[in-house]
């Protein structure tokens, strides 16, 4: 039953605060919620999650993803219940609420679940490596929480603007942003003006586009500072688009 705690500089813009898996889950009882996001999928047996007064039955092959700071309680239906798990900190975290939709809990099931179960089987497998790779398992987290992101095409009406207009931005600038990019150069990739995909960003993200922009880049300098220490920081300002 194997479970890691971070112990990377926390300059990296995603990581995984905890993780873990083949884990004989207990009964958890978290009257003011995870301080983190936290990710709960069950590989044998089944649980039982209850968040505001309402119950949810975890099954195998089935995932949940809950907000920070919501209570909860989860527990075994019956007999053994074997989980595995993520939670999620990083220079990056303050911008996942907006990257997950404004529910506070997302689930997963199937093809999604089995994707997101070998990312986490992965991860844990080079925690156990020593020394471990802080920036290989800075990648890893990532792809983890694109697994989470893809997971609101379930039901893009709730957010018709973050679907149609923010969330493809959002890609360019996490795949392209060693790139020239500019906020008008981004707003014509989503056809509207520059002034619309800000107030939108504003709306969502709580800053502009060009701050988000700023804001990822230096976060993926840091990163390459770390792991590529003799590298001159001239280079890795063009690394990431400066």
């Amino acid at each position: 039953m194997p479970i890691y705690f971070n112990s990377a500089p926390t300059d990296f813009p995603f990581q995984f605060d905890s993780i873990g898996n083949n884990w004989n889950q207990e009964p958890t009882l978290r009257p003011d919620g995870f301080p983190v996001y936290h990710y709960l999928q069950t590989q044998e047996g089944s649980g039982i999650l209850s968040i505001d007064e309402k119950k949810y039955t975890i099954g195998e092959n089935q995932g949940v993803l809950l907000a920070p700071g919501i209570p909860h309680v989860y527990h075994s239906a019956s007999g053994q219940w074997i989980t595995l798990f993520a939670t999620f900190s990083g220079s990056m975290s303050p911008y996942f609420s907006a990257l997950f939709g404004s529910s506070h809990l997302l689930f997963f099931e199937n093809e999604k679940a089995a994707s997101i179960r070998k990312l986490i089987d992965q991860a844990v497998l080079h925690h156990q490596e020593t020394p471990t790779d802080p920036h290989l398992l800075s990648l890893e987290c990532y792809q983890v929480l694109l697994q989470f992101i893809g997971g609101l095409q379930s039901n893009p009406s709730q957010q018709p603007a973050w679907e149609k207009y923010v969330r493809p931005v959002l890609t360019i600038i996490h795949t392209r942003y060693m790139e020239d990019l500019t906020a008008d150069a981004l707003s014509q990739k989503v056809f509207v003006t520059p002034q619309y995909l800000s107030r939108l960003f504003s709306r969502y993200l709580g800053c502009s586009v060009y701050e988000y922009l700023t804001k990822f880049r230096i976060s993926k300098a840091k990163e390459l500072l770390v792991s590529h220490r003799t590298r001159k920081i001239q280079d890795i300002s063009q690394d990431v688009g400066y």
